[in-house]
């Protein structure tokens, strides 16, 4: 069944005509993934879609019906709202519902002998019965929880900015909707959530249409394509993998559709010149016909990236590192940590968040002191470093004149001279383009124009913070291609699992413990080899232990009883206490002696945890006799 029809769509930013005139039709159940080069227009086709904008030309047809959840990059939400408010925000009469249950809910908590508030939490609960509501209500807490959020009443504005990506992910996830509309949803979310994020839409009651440059994502989530190129929609039955086969074959038939064209045009052109001026009708569309196809453009030249830059000499030294050890307060990111890097290394760096990834990168790069230790670097090293936090952009210069203040002329490997020019048509951007101002640019143009003005200093190392983020799909198809072909050593910290199987042939892990092992391999063949040990240590036979004599208790004790009724909703308030304990700690940035303070406490709730979980073992086995005995 049809959930949208878009006729006719048109929309232009300046001179450049971002779609031109496209139609499509999405369907319930529809999975489609948006992709397109940065600054093609796929965030300005979702806000025309979800309703925030409205196309220049063209229509949307649709019930009036019709409801659509939109997730934008950047989510805007009511700071003065607490998360769960802000989960349940909207006017359907379920999120009415859900609103006035945890009201009624925090009121009685906050009161518990309040006749009045125990009198509003039995309506409330009533009216949840009423609306089926308690599935959302539950549902809505898991997917906060999965998503890393455990503070529901926290206030929005005390959140981190990827704490509240997570709140609004949660939100889209959970509103009502007919469409839901999602732009670069796993940013801001470790590789545990996007594969949790994978599994839940897959089974979305929904139709959905997201950009995102996570290619396993597409893969994994997406039943159709939709690539903006040029002004034109393709659209592309399957997911990624079937995406790139079906779009080699399609500019295959382009190819041989223009060379058609070209020895047409050139037999016609061969027969006007040998003809008189023509004077009958036959002839006169004869002409017509030739100059139409003399006007008519062929599919754009696709840029090979066949060379690689980064021809300076490196020599056999490159990076040593022997006992460096690093720490923020009480917490010690990686302690006599050695490490030699050799030349050729292609050295990727994965761990949870907050576990030192980027501290480690800046170390051996020398943005970053060690607390401990030495590192010495090769007398040949020249190092390009491509950071999270993008450099500020003069918005006032043009294109290839910010590119030109780098390099004019680039070497390759084997002694071919690239012009900046050359260089900015190999990483997408056109010649016409090249003379934009910057101001001009979108977000992902901006990051990539960032990119490529550090490989123009013709670096033999490359250190890379998250180099895929705000990409679109076929700049890290350029860049990976590029990384093939770089003659020096590449060190990446990145959440992006294709990018790093793509890339990478060994890793540095970050263990829980503040170890960082070495792997042998890449992210995908760390994941299959955990896997196999952990389904290994699950069919392990389970060593015999002395069964211990059961209590001969008929009851609990009341003090037992009392802990027992409220141990679960006590480990509860811890685990809620040391998720907001390690926001703010998250929060703290550079200020370490904050941080230190707040990470005193986490070591204490985490203990506190510990013990209360064996209590509750302790107690939850005497449940268990006592029921055994009375059954």
């Amino acid at each position: 069944m049809s959930v949208l029809r878009a006729e006719n769509l048109y929309q232009s930013f300046g001179e450049k005509t971002l779609f031109d005139h496209i139609s499509f039709v999405i369907e319930n159940q529809d999975r489609i993934g948006l992709i397109g080069v940065n600054g093609t227009g796929k965030s300005s086709l979702l806000k025309i879609l979800a309703g925030i904008e409205s196309p220049e030309q063209g229509e949307l047809i649709h019930a009036n019906s019709l409801q659509v959840e939109y997730l934008p990059q950047e989510p805007e939400l009511e700071e003065e709202l607490t998360v769960i408010d802000q989960i349940y925000y909207g006017e359907s009469a379920v999120m009415k519902t859900m609103r006035r249950y945890e009201k009624a809910l925090a009121e009685l908590e906050e009161n518990s002998e309040s006749p009045e508030a125990q009198d509003k939490l039995m309506k409330a609960q009533l009216s949840m019965d009423n609306e089926q509501a308690w599935e959302a209500n539950t549902t809505a807490k898991q997917v906060l929880t999965r998503l890393g959020i455990t503070s529901f009443r926290k206030k929005v504005k005390e959140l981190s900015g990827g704490q509240k990506k997570r709140v609004a992910i949660a939100k889209a996830l959970i509103q009502p909707a007919d469409l839901l509309i999602m732009d670069e949803p796993t940013n801001h979310l470790d590789n545990e959530s996007i594969e949790w994020l994978e599994n839940f839409l897959s089974s979305y009651h929904g139709a959905l249409l997201l950009v995102t440059h996570d290619r396993y994502f597409l893969n994994r989530v997406t039943n159709r394509i939709y690539e903006l190129d040029q002004g034109n929609l393709y659209v592309y039955e399957g997911n990624y993998e079937l995406f790139l086969k079906q779009k080699a074959e399609r500019e295959a038939r382009e190819e041989q559709e223009e060379a058609k064209r070209q020895n047409i045009l050139r037999t016609e052109l061969a027969w006007l010149r040998k003809q008189p001026k023509a004077r009958g009708t036959k002839q006169k569309a004869r002409v017509d016909r030739v100059e139409e196809m003399k006007d008519k453009s062929g599919p754009e030249k696709k840029q090979d990236v066949d060379f690689a830059i980064g021809s300076t000499r490196l020599g056999k030294k490159v990076i040593e590192a022997e006992g460096i050890s690093k720490a923020y307060g009480a917490v010690t990111l990686f302690s006599h940590f050695d490490y030699l890097v050799t030349p050729g290394e292609r050295l990727g760096i994965v761990g949870p968040n907050g576990s030192g990834k980027t501290t480690l990168l800046n170390v051996l790069a020398g943005k970053t002191e060690a607390d401990e230790g030495w590192i010495e670097r090769g007398p040949t090293v020249r190092i390009g470093y491509y950071s999270q936090e993008q450099e500020d952009l003069d918005e006032n210069k043009r294109v290839i004149e910010f590119i030109r203040e780098t390099a004019e002329i680039v070497t390759t490997a084997d002694g071919r001279e690239i012009t900046a020019e050359q260089m900015l048509e190999r990483f997408l951007f056109p010649r016409p383009l090249q003379w934009n101002y910057i101001y001009r640019l979108s977000g992902g143009e901006r990051r990539r124009l960032y990119l490529l003005s550090v490989l123009m200093e013709e670096p033999n190392v490359l250190f890379l913070d998250e180099p895929t983020n705000d990409l679109d799909t076929q700049t890290l198809s350029v860049l990976e291609d590029y990384l093939d072909q770089f003659p020096g050593v590449v060190i990446t910290v990145s959440h992006d699992r294709y990018f790093l199987d793509r890339v990478v042939d060994a890793l540095l892990v970050f263990q829980d413990n503040g170890t960082i092992e070495r792997y042998q391999g890449n992210y995908k063949q760390l994941m299959e080899e955990r896997k196999e040990a952990e389904a290994a240590a699950a069919a392990a036979p389970k060593p015999k232990t002395d069964e211990k004599p059961k209590t001969s208790r008929k009851k609990m004790s009341y003090k037992e009883k009392q802990e027992w009724e409220t141990i679960e909703a006590k480990i509860d308030e811890l685990e809620q206490e040391k998720a907001a304990v390690e926001e703010q700690i998250e929060k703290a940035g550079s200020d370490f002696e904050k941080a230190q303070e707040w990470m005193e406490r986490q070591k204490e709730l985490e203990t506190e945890i510990e013990k209360a979980v064996e209590r509750w073992t302790e107690l939850s086995i005497i449940a268990e006799e006592l029921e055994e005995m009375n059954n």
